[in-house]
């Protein structure tokens, strides 16, 4: 079922979460540990993230021999494994970094095959991804542009004209918002019109990047609905359970600690920090349900332990 068609039917908020691929080389028994566990939830949807390849170059007797390795392969067979499994929606996230047209066609022609409905379509990191050299293929820039492609496909389009047995597919496409504005946008009227873009292209809903002050979120739905963008957007959660988070979280996602968050976390002691996450997150998503959102979802990536005493806490 589509991500859109279980908000929908859903007589509550739908809580959904994310986790990521194991390591190169590592097996899937921890995540597969971590499904068991969120599973008695009833997610109606779980993402599954994909990471764009690294490329590195060697220097040979005949020039730079190019080494393209992707660090955490098998979003695809996740996907297939957790909706054979455990009968959960799966949604991989699809990358513009890293991928050409050609091979984000050929994944999601894979997906259809697999009976896969939905789609996350984002652009990717950009700073641990580097081009290849004179690949000679074509890529997709910005999320429009991967969103575009994958309607396309929606509506039979395909990159080679003319295939005989070229069937249209039907992908819901989720995209991201920003509640604190993407970091390369010079504001957040900028950002929604990027977001808007992506809406244009073809896009059915939005999850956001995480927040910790629900304030911003309800801002930039209104600001979003003023732009004329009526689709769900889902907000995005992920608990803190260390103090090192508060340097690393805005550090790598470009957002702000609250200050009363900041300063109970630095006065616990570090084994009571995991508690302080968790009530915070949970009056988080206490005030989100009561202003009728339509979901939430939990940014859980390897480790279910949090979302597990939220859950405790959480009374739907």
């Amino acid at each position: 079922m589509k991500v859109t068609e279980h908000l929908v039917k859903a007589k509550n908020p739908l809580l959904s979460f994310e986790v990521i691929p194991p390591l190169r080389g590592g097996d899937v028994k921890g995540l597969l540990a971590i499904i068991d566990a969120i599973s008695k939830f009833n997610p109606p949807f779980i993402d599954i993230t994909s990471h764009a390849a690294e490329v590195s170059y060697e220097e040979t007797g005949i020039g730079l021999q190019q080494r393209i390795k992707r660090k955490r392969p098998g979003t695809l067979g996740l996907c297939a494994l957790i909706q054979n499994k455990y009968n959960i929606d799966t949604v991989p996230h699809i990358l513009c970094q890293g991928f050409t047209r050609e091979e984000t066609e050929d994944f999601l022609i894979e997906l259809y095959f697999l009976g896969i409905d939905n789609v996350l379509a984002v652009r990717g990191d950009e700073k641990s991804y580097k081009k290849p050299l004179h690949s000679g293929r074509s890529i997709n820039e910005y999320a429009s542009d991967l969103v575009k492609q994958i309607s396309d496909l929606n509506n039979g389009k395909y990159l080679e004209e003319g295939l005989l047995d070229a069937k249209p597919m039907d992908f819901c496409i989720g995209v991201a918002g920003y509640p604190e504005k993407h970091f390369e946008s010079p504001n957040i009227k900028a950002d929604i019109k990027y977001t808007k873009e992506k809406i244009n292209a073809g896009a059915n809903y939005i999850v956001t990047q995480m927040f910790y002050d629900n304030s911003k979120y309800f801002d930039y739905v209104e600001q979003c609905r003023a732009e004329g963008i009526i689709q769900p957007i889902i907000p995005g959660l992920k608990i803190i359970t260390s103090k090192a988070q508060l340097i690393n979280i805005p550090k790598n996602f470009y957002i702000d600690i609250p200050e009363e968050l900041a300063e109970e976390i630095n006065e616990a002691r570090p084994e009571h920090v995991f508690e302080v996450g968790v009530n915070w997150a949970y009056r988080q998503v206490e005030e989100l349900l009561n202003r009728n959102v339509p979901g939430v979802h939990f940014y859980i990536m390897q480790n279910a332990k949090s979302i597990l005493k939220l859950m405790d806490k959480i009374k739907l």
